[in-house]
């Protein structure tokens, strides 16, 4: 991690990444990997336990299984025009369904099988 010095403070970075509760671990996981091309970075349990971990690039998300507490969540991810004519590109290859919505910004949208939503916006259109 990289740590800097202002002020006779240190600044730590910060290394975060969303949780989504899901109600079947292994059901949201396919659903990354398979529909959005994410990778399957860990699992907890040898592929047996309740946490894993999908991966797409730089985008981390931490799939918990538990049905008590599943219910919306949202990731949103700023892309350049470049990377989101890719990502359109890929998702239409993949048949991924999308939406155009607005959420500040313009925005794609994909909602997965947990009824959570991922927006990324056009920085060409602010």
């Amino acid at each position: 991690m990289t740590e800097q010095t202002t002020s006779n403070q240190t600044v730590h970075r910060w290394y975060t990444r969303p949780v989504f509760f899901v109600a079947d671990v292994n059901r949201a996981a396919r659903f990354y990997v398979d529909m959005l091309g994410f990778e399957k970075a860990w699992h907890s349990g040898d592929g047996a336990g309740k946490v894993c971990q999908v991966n797409h690039g730089e985008c981390e998300i931490i799939l918990c299984e538990d049905a008590t507490r599943s219910d919306k969540g949202r990731l949103f991810i700023e892309l350049t025009a470049d990377a989101l004519a890719d990502l359109r590109r890929e998702f239409l290859e993949r048949a991924v369904p999308t939406k155009e919505t607005r959420w500040g910004y313009d925005t794609l949208q994909v909602d997965d099988l947990m009824a959570m939503n991922c927006s990324s916006r056009s920085p060409s259109k602010r």
